[in-house]
């Protein structure tokens, strides 16, 4: 999306609507350090605003549904990778009809979704420390080692450069609110774990910043 929607037009989005919306997010609940919901309640007791950490609430559980198939769907694939058994696919059409065996396959769907699943819980009950940051210590190196693999292939490929241009401003402002997970309670509930003399200016850059690198490596 990055890539056919023009990295320019990404970049101002993220920087200059995202960013705001995400300082917004980390002051809530920095300031409360609570779930999203209790924040919204303590403050603005009375009020309906606390629909909206619900709403994020929900939302995030739908994109977990999503991610979780796809996630399924690597496993599966990892899988065949680490046994040789892709080896033998050497044509684009021959990873296409494995891809279409992959998801045709009810039972292999739902056992590889379950085991993301798991792992997921795995991760996540270790709390924000013991397990989200601990586990992102050695996944995003290794996700960064990928990427900068992904960029030295992709442009040896024809037409490499064909992907880099602007279209549409609301892509690149739908794309750069994906990316930064505004909105939908996620950095609101990261942001309660921030210490009282963390600077939110300063952590939001950062976040920005490094989503705008990885983007980039993923064009």
């Amino acid at each position: 999306m990055a890539g056919t929607i023009g990295g320019s037009v990404f970049i101002l989005c993220t920087f200059f609507i995202g960013l705001p919306v995400l300082i917004a997010d980390f002051m809530i609940d920095r300031h409360g350090q609570k779930d999203a919901v209790t924040s919204f309640k303590e403050q603005a007791p009375g009020k309906s605003w606390f629909l909206i950490g619900w709403g994020g609430i929900i939302i995030a559980c739908l994109i977990l549904s999503f991610y979780s198939v796809v996630g399924g769907w690597i496993l599966s694939s990892l899988g065949r990778s680490l046994t040789f058994q892709l080896s033998s696919n050497g044509s684009e059409g021959n990873y296409a009809d494995l891809f279409s065996n992959i998801i045709s396959s009810p039972i292999e769907a739902i056992l590889v979704q379950g085991l993301f699943l798991l792992l997921t819980v795995a991760i996540v009950s270790g709390g924000i420390k013991g397990g989200i940051e601990k586990a992102s210590t050695w996944m995003m190196p290794l996700l960064f080692i990928f990427f900068i693999v992904l960029v030295i292939r992709s442009l040896t490929l024809d037409g490499a450069m064909d992907g880099v241009n602007a279209k549409t401003f609301l892509k690149a402002l739908g794309q750069a609110f994906f990316s930064l997970s505004v909105g939908i309670a996620v950095m609101i509930t990261y942001a309660s774990y921030l210490p009282k003399t963390e600077k939110i200016g300063n952590s939001a850059i950062n976040v920005a910043s490094i989503i705008v690198l990885f983007r980039y490596l993923q064009v």
